[in-house]
């Protein structure tokens, strides 16, 4: 429950013992309702007046009488208190506030602290007292009227639902105060009771907005289910009470958190006062704190409500308990696999393979056989047909067909195994640019954690400058700093509002990096999980485990030459220099040795003629018919001698080629043993500044509570304030950038090697460790 709504209602006080002081004071308690969750707050209390009293008296508190919101029974508890033997009334929670205020004298004297704000007190202005004997209140800067205003300025409601408990309007002219607001203010109104008995389910229907003035009773899940109800419709919701409400999940709120030790003290001062002899009556009634805007990110997300920069310095963005997923969210896995499934990058290569497989078709095709048929209309001179004896006819038609098959032929075997090769090379380069796919992935992924890491911490250092311009402004009315303090940290907000601007837009920058990779149109929404070393996904990868192991003289030359080992075995662009190989070295026999192999190749033809006709058609007497149709077949050997010097070249080509393959190979080798070394010495480094950086944020914390305290009162100078906010800012983004930095250059580790664990089984994963510890026992 909100610690302010606790405070209002406090209920049960145990008895306090005794304590030696020259007299004994009772102190009697009217409460509203009580809660369970009032037993810490009261023991807060309890030592605050003893605190403050001191051994001026000895304190006696009297068990809370309760009227469960019945104002009959909150005056007949109120006559008791006051015909009893108590020395002191302690009233809260509004039912007593309106019952006790409405008397006219008090016999004994009430400290009141209601839920009944400013709007229903009618003090002249300038007036700091009650100026009534043996009363006084504890008027907070809390306003309907007010709350009203600020929340037209967020969101422009026509028709706003204000939730209240149902007793409220019986006791207070909430509706005259309300009437009275809109006549003079745009939009209208509908209240909205809610019951005693905890039933949260509302009519809210008919209305844009809510604003929530009553729920003082509810309990933790009955709030819940009430903003639940309220956010799923997508009404903008302002809260009457404190930022924890905000906290768990209304949008916004005016009131700031819930300065407990505050009221606390003022409570106890009033109690220290009447054991002195002052009359309440000459007590300050006002309880002045300054109101701080603040509103759910988390929220705003999910009801669709569009957040300005402008509002930034002057409202405290928070996120929430709240959190919900209103999109998808992604983990580093989602984003490996979805880049590995949509990449149009991975798509443009696995297109490669593709083509490169056709190549390996067509290579093939040449030993398949090749057919063909065709057909041909003759005329030819009537002169000559007429002499050739019906050999030629003046017109004829005929049809042939012919088949080809090779048998074979080196040049076509060598160009089958080579664009095979081609092919297996090819599927390595789409190979290499997975490995290349992932660890963008990564690196993306991990970027955004740290840029969204930084939009928090940017928005925390905001707040702190806040909370400085108030000291700052509190030092110079009390004549304890200059003008120029205040100005400076005025500038200080400006520019920290602009560094959360561009914190805000650099992280979607990194969102839209994703997008990119997922292959999803720039626009989409969506989160990304939060990844920490040894928890979830990264259960094992456990730093100590390599820190032991790095840190071990002996034990890390074998680590090392393990994993430069095993990245040279899965490293495709080795296999691709050894497939590339492999063809030139084929091609180099081609036009070697192999150019004096013969080709050999079947030919057949059948020829059919279709008709005849005109001069020279019919065959004269004594002479033989051709047959219609005939065939013939021939089995051929060719051998290329001499091509114009070119099967020379190629084979000269094709040993240069060969030697510039080695030299590559030679080259990735020794970039992938660097690669290693290095990665495994950042990993030291990221180890290092892990615990290092926690040290650190510790430690800067600590002095900047101390500088802003030391401020205060006045005891150092400012630049000494900004240096220990700056020094703490500097510390947390380190802190929480070390985590994502280790798992970052972890999974560069695994690029290096050729195999990403998150990748694989569970099984792979282990056999691969399996072989890591034999390999390193093996070594010593």
């Amino acid at each position: 429950m909100k610690n302010i709504k606790l405070f209002f209602l406090i209920s049960i006080l145990h008895l306090i013992g005794y304590s030696q002081s020259s007299k004994t004071v009772t102190i009697g308690i009217l409460a509203d309702k009580s809660f369970e969750e009032t037993i810490p707050l009261l023991t807060k209390l309890k030592a605050e007046i003893k605190g403050v009293v001191g051994q001026d008296a000895t304190i006696v508190f009297r068990e809370a009488l309760e009227n469960e919101f019945d104002v009959e029974k909150a005056k007949s508890n109120y006559k008791t208190l006051v015909n009893s033997d108590v020395d002191i009334i302690l009233a809260f929670g509004v039912i007593n506030t309106i019952i006790i205020d409405k008397e006219e004298e008090y016999p004994k004297p009430v400290i009141l602290f209601g839920s009944a704000n400013s709007d229903f007190y009618d003090f002249p202005e300038g007036q700091k007292t009650s100026e009534i004997r043996n009363i006084t209140y504890l008027i907070t800067p809390f306003s309907y009227t007010d709350d009203l205003t600020v929340f037209k300025t967020l969101f422009n409601y026509k028709n706003i639902g204000i939730i209240v408990d149902d007793f409220i309007p019986e006791i207070l002219p909430i509706n005259k105060l309300f009437d009275d607001y809109f006549a003079k203010n745009d939009g209208s109104y509908r209240l909205i009771p809610l019951p005693k008995n905890g039933n949260i389910s509302l009519d809210l229907n008919g209305v844009d907005a809510i604003y929530l003035a009553g729920g003082f009773y509810l309990n933790d899940n009955q709030f819940k289910s009430l903003v639940t109800d309220i956010n799923l419709k997508k009404l903008p919701s302002f809260s009457a009470f404190s930022k924890e409400d905000v906290e768990k999940g209304i949008l916004a709120s005016n009131q700031p958190e819930t300065n407990i030790n505050q009221f606390f003290r003022r409570i106890a001062l009033n109690v220290e006062s009447i054991i002195n002899g002052v009359n309440l009556s000459e007590l300050p009634i006002y309880l002045d704190y300054k109101n701080e805007l603040s509103i759910n990110s988390s929220t705003a997300k999910q009801i669709g409500f569009p957040l300005r920069y402008s509002m930034l310095a002057n409202v405290d963005f928070i996120s929430g308990s709240n959190d919900v997923n209103t999109g998808t969210s992604y983990s580093i896995i989602d984003i490996m696999n979805g880049v590995v499934d949509k990449n149009l990058s991975l798509e443009n290569e696995r297109i490669n393979i593709e083509l490169s497989n056709q190549d390996v078709k067509t290579a093939k095709s040449s030993y398949l056989p090749d057919l063909s048929a065709s057909a041909t209309g003759l005329y030819i001179d009537p002169k000559v047909a007429e002499i050739s004896n019906g050999a030629n006819p003046e017109f004829s038609t005929s049809g042939s067909v012919t088949l080809e098959q090779v048998i074979y032929s080196e040049s076509v075997g060598a160009s089958i195994t080579i664009n095979e090769n081609l092919q297996k090379a090819q599927e390595e380069i789409y190979n290499a640019a997975e490995l290349d796919a992932l660890l963008d992935a990564s690196v993306a992924y991990f970027n955004a954690l740290i840029l969204k890491t930084n939009v928090e911490i940017q928005n925390q250092n905001l707040q702190v400058t806040k909370k400085n311009l108030d000291i700052a402004d509190q030092n110079f009315i009390a004549g304890e700093s200059g003008k120029s303090d205040v100005l400076r940290f005025r500038s200080q907000l400006a520019q920290n509002t602009q560094s959360l601007i561009n914190a805000e837009n650099q992280k979607q920058q990194a969102f839209n990096a994703i997008n990119q990779l997922l292959n999803n149109p720039i626009n989409t929404e969506f989160d990304i999980s939060d990844a920490r070393i040894s928890e979830g996904i990264f259960i094992n990868y456990k730093y100590q485990d390599f820190l032991e192991i790095l840190d071990d003289p002996k034990l890390r030359p074998s680590l090392i030459k393990f994993l430069v080992e095993e990245a040279k075995r899965n490293a495709p662009e080795l296999k691709n220099i050894g497939f590339n190989l492999k063809a030139t070295q084929r091609t180099y026999r081609l036009n070697n040795l192999g150019r004096f192999v013969p080709t050999v190749a079947l030919q057949g033809q059948y020829d059919l003629a279709f008709s005849e006709s005109g001069k020279g058609s019919t065959i004269p007497s004594g002479f033989a018919a051709s047959p219609d149709g005939t065939y013939n077949v021939a089995l051929n050997l060719s051998v290329p001698i001499f091509q114009q010097n070119q099967r020379n070249i190629n084979r000269q080509t094709a040993r240069i080629q060969e030697d510039q393959l080695s030299v590559q190979k030679e080259n990735v080798e020794l970039n992938i043993e660097r690669n290693v070394n290095d990665i495994l010495l950042d990993l030291i480094n990221q180890i290092a500044n892990i615990e290092i950086s926690k040290i650190s944020e510790e430690a800067a914390r600590e002095s900047l509570d101390l500088t802003q305290n030391a401020y205060s009162q006045g005891a150092v100078p400012l630049i000494q304030l900004i240096d220990a906010q700056t020094n703490y800012l500097q510390a947390q983004l380190a802190r929480a950038t070390a985590n994502y930095d280790y798992l970052l250059t972890s999974m560069q580790l695994e690029r290096a090697i050729g195999y990403f664990f998150l990748m694989n089984t569970e099984a792979s994963n282990q056999d691969f460790i399996q072989r890591a510890r034999q390999y390193i026992l093996n070594n010593n």
